[in-house]
């Protein structure tokens, strides 16, 4: 276990400079092992905790802070680790994976300097926190659904709304969305903003009140200006000023059996936005109506694509596992707090968390089943288990076999220690050389 769990961390770290990656490497492991729940978010006594010198600690909090690394090498190193031990495996529906995006938020209550607020679902308001946009494959392992981290985009301005990280990640879908795959979003976003990020091919959750329009027009009654827009459609009644407006007769109706239950389709095709008039060159798609027993409201959908609708359905469920990164990394192992406020610290260390989510999802399903005592006689593949034994684990520094990882024996014996090493100092005024 503690071998595995040290290879997939150095593998991680492989590109950092020698000495940085040393110094990584026992950050993640603090992480890992839910010292951060006990520091309450603290970086240093959650590193005191795992058994760190002061000297490893304070390297390790400068790897984090001023370190020569990004977030996107982190990220290409685990994806190929993982994609390599060939045990996860991509879903496929008709040939097509899920990418799954989500909008999440590390609250910063009194973070000063910072404006940038997100929806607070608890709160039910916006409240200031430090935003990001995840980008995840959906797969499975060990017969759970399981995210693979692909992207992770930070809101790098103070003051960028939800709103404008939302469209940031859509543009980069656009643009690095791959033949086969399809974007996969919940109720935040609309089509026309797919639309103008130019994805080409999504599975997007809406409105039970969305409306749209035929993209052809209806036959001209003889009287009045001739129509230019197509025939509204509306997949659901609804209540207006006391009157029910009608849902319009669906296309397509089927069904298809799934778990033991019978769901009911309706469908509407060759649709465009209700602002939008009727032009052949205007961009389509279709609303797919899922009515499921096992919930009270129908489940409507959006989607560009000519699919099964067993697919259309899969497709949208394999959205849900995205959560799972930033519930690991803030309740899981404890970063829903953190007591850093440097900028690039409030960014860095969120990251770096959600990284190393994933990576104890991840492990927690490839390795054997641990029991947390005697009394677990049914242990399942959890994370919460796996973390908590690695709390009872020392780190193993004798078991670190990666040659580039170590201490970087830099000569640091004519520089300044303690509070002269950071003390400000006046710069002598400069005289001008036409004064003298």
């Amino acid at each position: 276990m503690i071998e595995q769990t040290l290879q997939a961390l150095q593998i991680i770290v492989e590109t950092v400079p020698v000495g940085t990656n040393l110094a990584l490497i026992h950050l993640m492991w603090s992480i890992l092992n839910g010292s951060f729940l006990g520091s309450r978010g603290a970086i240093f006594p959650a590193l005191q905790e795992s058994g760190f010198d002061p000297e490893e600690i304070r390297r390790s909090w400068q790897a984090m802070r001023y370190g020569a690394w990004c977030i996107d090498d982190l990220l290409q190193s685990w994806r190929d680790y993982v994609k390599e031990q060939g045990e996860w495996q991509a879903h496929k529906y008709e040939g097509y994976r899920p990418l799954a995006v989500d909008l999440t938020a590390f609250w910063r209550l009194r973070l000063k300097g910072w404006m940038g607020k997100y929806f607070n679902g608890l709160a039910n308001r916006m409240v200031k926190g430090i935003g990001f946009a995840l980008v995840v494959e959906v797969g499975q392992l060990a017969g759970q659904r399981l995210p693979l981290l692909r992207k992770i985009l930070r809101a790098e301005s103070s003051d960028l709304s939800q709103k404008q990280l939302k469209l940031k990640a859509l543009s980069w879908v656009g643009e690095n969305l791959d033949p086969k795959e399809v974007l996969v979003f919940d109720a935040g976003a609309q089509i026309s903003e797919l639309q103008s990020a130019s994805v080409k091919r999504y599975v997007l959750r809406l409105a039970c009140n969305c409306t749209a329009r035929r993209n052809y027009l209806p036959e001209y009654s003889g009287r009045g200006r001739k129509p230019q827009y197509g025939q509204r459609v509306r997949p659901l009644p609804r209540q207006r000023k006391g009157q029910t407006l009608a849902a319009t007769e669906p296309d397509f109706e089927t069904s298809f059996e799934l778990d033991g239950r019978a769901i009911r389709v309706h469908s509407w095709s060759n649709l465009v936005l209700s602002d939008v008039k009727v032009e052949p060159s205007a961009e389509t798609f279709s609303i797919w109506v899922f009515f499921d027993p096992l919930y009270t409201d129908p489940l409507v959908l959006g989607t560009n694509l000519s699919l099964q609708p067993l697919s259309i359905f899969c497709l949208y469920v394999d959205r849900w596992p995205v959560e799972q990164v930033p519930l690991v990394a803030k309740q899981m192992l404890g970063l829903h707090r953190q007591f850093v406020f440097a900028p690039e610290s409030c960014q860095r260390l969120p990251e770096l968390a959600m990284l190393v989510g994933n990576v104890l999802s991840y492990l927690a399903l490839v390795l054997p089943t641990m029991p947390t005592g005697f009394w677990d006689r049914s242990p399942q593949k959890t994370t919460g288990r796996l973390r908590r034994r690695l709390a009872r684990t020392h780190f193993p520094k004798d078991a670190l076999n990666h040659r580039q990882i170590r201490k970087k024996n830099s000569v640091t014996a004519h520089l300044p220690k303690g509070i002269a090493a950071h003390r400000r100092q006046k710069q002598p005024k400069m005289v001008s050389p036409i004064a003298a």
